[in-house]
């Protein structure tokens, strides 16, 4: 059932494909995580608690203990526009407090204050939410808040990447500590994962990784291989590799080549590719040969065939961009895969396009268990992000049957 609201240098397929990533993706043999005492290598412990770090990163649609998102307050972000955004968060939480736990990050008193009244406002039932005191430079938290991981346990941990705002802006210091203020809310303990090669923080955003929850990974070369906005220089396809290996659970990574155009992240699979299933991939697709997308699209979609697309053990199914979107003469990552799927729903950035409809549309067959809901994005894409940016899912845990 879809369901609008209305308010409120290129980097081609490398030569060694083969030898690192997963040309061929194979249904997952039973596996179990393992909770083990921290050794050299592992990761720094945030807490005294026994760690999950052969856990693994569930899929999206698994079930939530809530959503974090952060209330927006830094007009730098959307340039001469920010009046208008919190009523679309506004709407977002309406549209999501009906079917989770909303948690809400604001940056001081004075945003709390003026969260409240817009929620109000919206008719947003206060049990439905709750509001955190957390000092933050911007509101997405899909990259600087930690990534949700169980063991075989059901064990729920957090894995705190570092943030280093993309490599593109100085102000960060309050997103680097935003991990630490969640652990602290929710008592879960905390992982800080290291590199294979160095033993640094490995430094990562969740808009770069997307799961299946079964071990399969998709991320982009343009992200995490480009020296363009270079997270972790020198780390190697086969060192990010082990990492998604030791700390997410992933048996097997299909690269893609880039993310959409005016993507200020810089290559964000959440923008082009994103799994509904176990076996059910939608890429942002565009069809017009004219437009950069299209080459984009082109050659991911080789790569998802070439991974399994083609023998019929992935399925590929596209979904069409929007016409371009455009503010001040900049192009915006107006994309329909920056969707949210949260428990018994799915929120979509809908952009005022006649491809609004089929993006809803083929969402809601793919997806017949959840309600899927279009949320009015053309004033919050203006921030150079949409609804999967700004929200994190906090795992339920629990086993699996």
């Amino acid at each position: 059932m879809a369901e609008d609201i209305d308010d409120g240098g290129t980097i081609g397929p490398s030569r060694e494909l083969g030898l690192t990533s997963a040309r061929r993706f194979d249904p997952p043999a039973e596996t179990h995580g393992r909770r083990e005492e921290p050794t050299a290598g592992q990761g720094r412990l945030a807490s005294s608690q026994l760690l999950p770090l052969r856990g693994r990163m569930p899929a999206e649609w698994e079930p939530h203990a809530a959503t974090w998102i952060a209330w927006p307050h830094h007009e730098p972000d959307w340039p001469g526009k920010l009046g208008p955004i919190p009523w679309v968060y506004a709407e977002i939480v309406r549209a999501l407090h009906a079917y989770e736990r909303v948690e809400i990050v604001c940056h001081d008193d004075e945003v709390r204050v003026a969260a409240r009244q817009h929620l109000d406002a919206h008719g947003v039932r206060p049990q439905g939410y709750q509001l955190h005191l957390v000092p933050n430079d911007r509101v997405w938290l899909r990259d600087s808040a930690p990534t949700g991981v169980v063991d075989s346990s059901g064990r729920v941990a957090l894995v705190n990447w570092r943030f280093n705002a993309w490599a593109k802006y100085p102000n960060y210091e309050n997103d680097a500590r935003v991990g630490e203020a969640i652990a602290a809310a929710t008592g879960l303990p905390r992982i800080e994962p290291l590199r294979p090669d160095t033993g640094e923080r490995v430094v990562l955003e969740g808009g770069a990784i997307e799961t299946n929850g079964q071990g399969l990974f998709l991320v982009t070369e343009e992200c995490l291989l480009s020296p363009v906005q270079e997270r972790n220089p020198g780390l190697t396809r086969e060192g990010y590799e082990q990492v998604f290996r030791e700390y997410l659970g992933v048996r097997q990574t299909i690269w893609l080549g880039e993310g959409c155009v005016g993507d200020d992240t810089h290559g964000h699979i959440d923008d082009v590719a994103r799994f509904l299933d176990f076996e059910t991939i939608v890429l942002a697709y565009e069809e017009d040969p004219a437009d950069e997308n299209h080459r984009r699209s082109v050659d991911n979609l080789r790569r998802l065939e070439l991974a399994g697309g083609e023998r019929g053990a992935l399925r590929i199914v596209t979904l069409p961009f929007p016409r371009a979107v455009e503010m001040s003469g900049e192009r915006l990552p107006a994309s329909y895969a920056n969707f949210y799927i949260a428990n018994g729903v799915v929120l979509v950035p809908t952009f005022n396009d006649r491809n609004d409809r089929v993006a809803l549309n083929t969402l809601a067959e793919l997806m017949p268990s959840h309600h899927v809901i279009g949320i009015h994005a053309v004033d919050l894409v203006w921030g150079l992000g949409t609804l999967h940016c700004l929200t994190q899912q906090q795992p339920k845990g629990g086993v699996r049957r």
